[in-house]
């Protein structure tokens, strides 16, 4: 089957190569070819790899999903309802693939602050992103990321930039049956500080691969503040990475909020390579039917006096399968260091299943560090507790549900994607127009 996959992408690759950005610049052409030869010696991650136990991709591997040529038709209604009402915000919208002018907006930008679309950036030669393409590809799916990346967003933030209003970059999908590639980067100066929202939809019924892959580069006493939100199809296929370096007493703060897709997979690290830095990871996923999510994180404690913080919950109801892996490593110099972290998993079915598996590996002898994990189901007493002033049993056990997720949505410090949040947690309760009239 690995064979036959390999052909068909090597196939891909040869039809779409004279039409992906950067054509002419030798340093992407041998970028894309070399991580082909990474695929091609790889392959699709299977149950066998470690990190992937867990997580089946056999489907993604059998189906012929050709990468996206052109981008489908979307309309400006669309845009609106995606779009975060009464917040100004500087927005690039990319369909299938492609950034898309037409319904982008991104106003005036304040000085020292450059957002352009990646085909944009790498179509002038911007070898200053030759290095931050470097290394070996940490599995398949990230080699072929590199090989067929097609647009994506590069926003640099000069030293001491501020950008006040949010980046939202809302990557739309409208074809079935194709793969979309994205590769972002979020590069900041010395205290520098933005917020971003990354934002993926798309059709209901469609099947189609969305991989995307995010760099972020934290200089000194930065603040960078990233969000993703994930409401791919039911039925499609979702893998991604987000890769943050961070320099002397920056912070780097990220919200994964999964919310569809029937295999999404997130792989969300950082380095602390500097004194005094600052992570913090959220996450919440709400899966059922089918679904699969899996999130594996890491966390590398290089230097000394950094601090981590990692809260993650899941809600799985159907058959779904959650998957939690988390692991903080404090290297030999990183005394000092105070690390966190917690997944808490509720399952709403006997059928739903979660592996979890938080890691702690530490190399230094004068540290804080905690972790720790829990999966079950609504607690009964509860549920009594609160039939015993007055409320339906279902009704109950919705607000229970609520009280649980909404301990990662209270965290989202952006107010309009908090309510979206919200909005979509009420709406997927059964009793969720009864939650609203008790909040």
């Amino acid at each position: 089957m690995q064979s036959e996959a390999l052909d068909r992408i090597v196939g891909d690759f040869r039809s779409v190569a004279p039409q992906l950005p950067g054509g002419g610049h030798r340093w992407v052409e041998r970028a894309r070819r070399e991580a082909l030869d990474g695929f091609a010696s790889r392959g699709f991650p299977t149950v066998r790899d470690e990190d992937w136990k867990y997580t089946n991709v056999a489907s993604i591997q059998r189906r012929a999903l050709p990468p996206a040529i052109a981008a489908g038709a979307i309309s400006a209604e669309r845009v609106r309802a995606l779009a975060f009402p009464d917040v100004p915000c500087h927005r690039l919208v990319f369909v299938d693939g492609r950034f898309d002018p037409t319904f982008s907006a991104t106003g005036p930008l304040p000085a020292g602050v450059c957002i352009r679309s990646l085909s944009e950036v790498i179509a002038t030669g911007a070898e200053r992103l030759e290095p931050l393409l470097a290394g070996v590809p940490e599995n398949g799916f990230a080699a072929l990321n590199l090989a067929f990346m097609t647009d994506g967003v590069v926003i640099e933030l000069d030293r001491n930039a501020v950008v006040e209003r949010p980046i939202h970059l809302l990557y739309i999908a409208t074809l079935p049956e194709r793969s979309i590639y994205y590769r972002n980067f979020i590069l900041a100066d010395e205290n520098a500080q933005a917020t971003v929202v990354e934002h993926y939809v798309g059709p209901a019924a469609s099947t189609y691969l969305t991989n995307a892959v995010t760099t972020i580069v934290g200089g000194a006493s930065s603040h960078v503040e990233h969000y993703k939100l994930q409401q791919e199809s039911a039925k499609a296929f979702h893998v991604a990475g987000i890769h943050a370096s961070q320099a002397r007493a920056s912070r780097f703060t990220s919200y994964s909020i999964a919310l569809g897709g029937a295999i999404a997979r997130n792989d969300i690290t950082s380095r602390l390579g500097a004194e005094g830095a600052e992570c913090t990871l959220n996450g919440l996923y709400m899966v059922g039917g089918r679904q699969i999510v899996d999130h594996h994180t890491r966390i590398d404690h290089a230097k000394p006096r950094g601090t981590s913080r990692e809260f993650y919950r899941g809600v799985l109801d159907g058959t779904a399968r959650g998957v939690f892996n988390g692991k903080v490593i404090v290297h030999p110099d990183a005394q000092k260091t105070d690390a966190e972290q917690s997944n808490h998993n509720l399952l709403l079915s006997k059928a739903a299943e979660v592996d979890t598996k938080p890691q702690l590996e530490i190399f230094a002898d004068d540290v804080r560090c905690t972790h720790g994990a829990t999966v079950g189901q609504l607690d009964e007493s509860m549920i009594f507790y609160l039939r015993s002033r007055g409320i339906e049993p279902e009704v109950a056990r919705a607000l229970l549900i609520y009280a649980f997720a909404h301990d990662i949505v209270g965290r989202i410090g952006l107010v309009p994607l908090k309510r979206r949040v919200e909005r979509h947690l009420i709406s997927v309760l059964p009793e969720g127009e009864r939650i609203k009239e008790l909040l």
